[in-house]
């Protein structure tokens, strides 16, 4: 399992660690990008005889790439209003409500 995450480029295998038992793999550990996370994922995915991933990897993303909700507020705003294809009007990004 380790020697298929050390063949996938865009993985930093030191920073994932693996644990395997009867044909479940786990991962975990912290990556820089959501594409190394599926990335590794993919890479437990190509291993004969793994039947389950448990995926706990944690994205951690630089502070240059951190963005308050303020920030998406704000993006999604400009986006609405800059479209074309939305009428105006159409959609009111101050009522939206999080979901989470």
């Amino acid at each position: 399992m380790l020697s298929e995450l050390k063949y996938e480029p865009s993985v930093k295998a030191t920073d994932i660690g693996v644990v395997v038992k009867d044909g479940t793999v786990t991962l975990d550990g912290d990556v820089a990008n959501y594409f190394e996370k599926w990335d590794a994922v993919r890479a437990a995915q190509r291993v004969a005889g793994v039947e389950a991933i448990a995926d706990d990897i944690k994205v951690k993303l630089p502070d240059s790439l951190r963005r308050t909700d303020g920030d998406i507020a704000t993006a999604a705003a400009n986006q609405i209003n800059w479209s074309q294809r939305i009428p105006s009007g159409a959609v009111n990004p101050k009522t939206a409500v999080a979901l989470n």
